[in-house]
C-alpha cells in the first residue's frame, strides 16, 4: 500500500470533512426528531451515504410513503452516479489498479467526485488509487461522525445556540462554490454556463435531482460537440 499517497488523499480530504460535518449534524437530528432511533440514524448513514437523499428518505418515512416510492426516488436522485463513475474511472487509468472496483465506488459522492477530478490528475499514476481512497474515507468518516454527534447531541448544541442552528444550512452550499472553482480549472467555462442554463431551466420543469441530470446531459452533450 502507498501508505504517502493515502494519508495525502485524508489530508485533502479535510475540506469536505469542513462542509460535511455541519450538515450530517442536521441529518442526524432531522433523523431522530421523526422518530428513527439514533442506532438506525447511524446505520443510515453508514449503509446509505447518500447526502441529500437521506434527508428525502426521512421525510418519506415521516409522511409515510411506501418502501416502493422511497426506493425508486432515491435511485432516481442518485443517477448521476452513471456519470461520475466513469469518469472517475478514466482519471485512475487501467495500469496501476490494484483496488477493487466496488471499493473505489463506495465512497463516490459530489464532493468527492468534483474533488478528485480536480485533484487526481496532480498524483502519480501509481499513487491515485491510494489518493482516492484517502480522500473517500476522510470524507465517508466525517459523515457518519457528524451523524453520530447529531443523533446523540444535536439537540441539546442547536437549542442553545441559535446562530448555530442558521449557520449549518451555509456551511455545504458554501463547500460547492469552492469546488466549482476547483472544477473552473480543468473545464472549459462554456460547458459549465449550458450546465447552469440547463439546471436552472430544469428546476422550473423537474424534481431537483432531474434538473441535476439534465444539467449532466447538457453539459457532456454541449462539450462533446465542442471537443
Amino acid at each position: 500500500m502507498n501508505l504517502p499517497a493515502f494519508v495525502q488523499g485524508l489530508r485533502d480530504s479535510v475540506s469536505i470533512a469542513v462542509g460535511y460535518i455541519p450538515v450530517a449534524i442536521s441529518f442526524g437530528l432531522a433523523a431522530v426528531h421523526v422518530g428513527l432511533s439514533p442506532i438506525t440514524t447511524i446505520l443510515t448513514s453508514m449503509l446509505i451515504y447518500a447526502g441529500a437523499s437521506q434527508f428525502i428518505l426521512v421525510g418519506l418515512i415521516a409522511t409515510g410513503g411506501s418502501l416502493a416510492s422511497i426506493v425508486g426516488i432515491i435511485l432516481l436522485m442518485n443517477l448521476r452516479h452513471i456519470f461520475y463513475g466513469p469518469a472517475v474511472l478514466a482519471k485512475l487509468g487501467e495500469a496501476s489498479r490494484r483496488l477493487p472496483v466496488g471499493l473505489l465506488a463506495a465512497g463516490l459522492t459530489d464532493e468527492v467526485f468534483a474533488t478528485a477530478i480536480g485533484k487526481l490528475g496532480q498524483q502519480a499514476p501509481a499513487a491515485r488509487e491510494y489518493w482516492y481512497a484517502g480522500l473517500q474515507l476522510g470524507a465517508y468518516s466525517s459523515w457518519v461522525l457528524g451523524t453520530v454527534v447529531g443523533a446523540y447531541f444535536g439537540h441539546d448544541w442547536l437549542s442553545q445556540s441559535p446562530v448555530l442552528s442558521k449557520a449549518l444550512g451555509f456551511v455545504l452550499p458554501a463547500l460547492f462554490c469552492a469546488l466549482l472553482l476547483e472544477i473552473r480549472k480543468i473545464v472549459p467555462f462554456r460547458v459549465l454556463v449550458a450546465a447552469g442554463i440547463a439546471t436552472l431551466l430544469g428546476l422550473a420543469l423537474l424534481p431537483a435531482y432531474g434538473a441535476i441530470i439534465a444539467g449532466m446531459l447538457a453539459g457532456a452533450l454541449f462539450s462533446a460537440r465542442r471537443s
